[in-house]
């Protein structure tokens, strides 16, 4: 059996091993977070703000963290960005107010822009683009793998001490950090034995006169305002209310939804790479569509995991496409282009979870779901009309593209 390494540059390796430990840390202080805050004597949308000014401080940043790969490269922004969320997430355990404790989450964003466009900047930039979607299939895998066992991890510290998750997690981040710090030489990005640029860079003017770029940005809007709001919001509060179920039912579908993402996600890069990304968006858009048709008609607990099985599958595809698009389309240095790229996905999670959940309370939580399949259509739409962009390697692209 082949190492799903083979024919990737070790930089791969080097950052997929990196970032599981981030992800594995993640996992371990998400379920905490919350509960932490909770002892403050702060209420449920005190409580929801500090999940999300982690997200704006990231969305806000991408453009600065992109100008940052852009100057110092990416191992330098890389360590240094999970090096600073590692500082403040150790602030955050060791917080005495919950005004602190806001404070310290909300800087630790500008750390996890950075090193996330950093990993973007590595994966477009070390990876021909007959083995992109497969890199990023891998590096979304360790993420995956990651993200399912920090969780248990986390609950068996939180016995001990709701502090104990943050410090594991600023270990976890360390360790993350030191790996590129030492071993993500930069080797193969693009650049001569003198370190000297070799491709001019793609300007956030010249990526947005391609069509392909355009579309992976919508695509992940999209994306993540569909997928992750509705996972995020309205769905276990309807599993819980609407189904009569418990919460533990909901944890089940999300993660009957990663295994399902988890098994298809490298044949899904294998099938991107090989058929190509006009392919693969199609494939994905339209497995999860499907998925979404069935939250609306869901009337019993097998309909919503069938439901959840649907969007993981689909989600293997849409996870690694539009990256792979991008990546694709981008010339030399152009960490801009990917922050902006960053920042489309970022602001789809802000807004997902808001408009569906006005829509769930002013109307239903069916009209919710019918609002999300419509949304979604957009995606569904814009893949079939996707330039095929895998062989594209320059920044003057054929007038098709654009």
């Amino acid at each position: 059996m082949h190492s799903p390494f083979k024919d990737l540059p070790r930089e791969i390796k080097i950052l997929t091993t990196a970032s599981f430990f981030v992800a594995v840390g993640f996992g371990i202080v998400l379920p905490a977070i919350p509960v932490f805050a909770r002892t403050f004597g702060v209420n449920n949308t005190a409580v929801g703000l500090i999940v999300s000014t982690f997200a704006i401080t990231r969305f806000a940043s991408g453009l600065i963290s992109g100008k940052l790969v852009d100057r110092f490269g990416e191992r330098v922004v890389f360590s240094s960005g999970v090096g600073m969320v590692a500082f403040f997430v150790l602030l955050a355990g060791l917080s005495q107010s919950y005004g602190q404790l806001l404070f310290f989450r909300a800087a630790g964003g500008l750390g996890s822009s950075m090193f996330t466009v950093a990993a973007g900047s590595v994966i477009m930039r070390a990876v021909d683009d007959n083995n992109r979607a497969r890199a990023f299939s891998i590096y979304n895998g360790a993420f995956l793998v990651g993200g399912i066992s920090g969780p248990a991890i986390g609950g068996l510290l939180s016995l001990i001490s709701l502090r104990a998750p943050f410090f594991a997690y600023s270990i976890t981040l360390t360790i993350s950090g030191l790996i590129a710090l030492f071993f993500l030489k930069g080797i193969n990005l693009n650049r001569g034995e003198d370190g000297e640029e070799l491709a001019p860079r793609t300007s956030i003017a010249q990526a947005l006169s391609l069509k392909p770029y355009r579309i992976a940005l919508v695509i992940s809007f999209i994306g993540n305002w569909v997928l992750f709001g509705v996972r995020s919001s309205i769905l276990p509060i309807f599993v819980i209310e609407t189904l009569r179920s418990t919460p533990a039912v909901v944890g089940y579908g999300f993660t009957l939804s990663a295994l399902m993402q988890g098994l298809l996600l490298l044949r899904a890069g294998k099938i991107s790479d090989t058929r190509g990304r006009k392919y693969a968006a199609v494939s994905g858009s339209f497995i999860a569509l499907l998925g979404l048709i069935v939250l609306i008609f869901t009337n019993s607990i097998w309909m919503y995991f069938l439901s959840m099985a649907f969007i993981g599958l689909g989600g293997a595809f849409l996870a690694i496409t539009p990256s792979s698009i991008v990546g694709d389309v981008i010339k030399g240095k152009s960490g801009q282009v990917i922050g902006l790229f960053q920042m489309a996905g970022d602001a789809g999670m802000m807004v997902g979870p808001i408009v569906l959940g006005w829509f769930a309370d002013t109307f239903s939580y069916q009209a919710a779901f019918i609002s999300t399949v419509v949304i979604f259509s957009v995606s569904v739409i814009l893949s079939f009309r996707l330039p095929e962009t895998r062989k594209s390697h320059t920044i003057v692209i054929d007038d098709h593209l654009n």
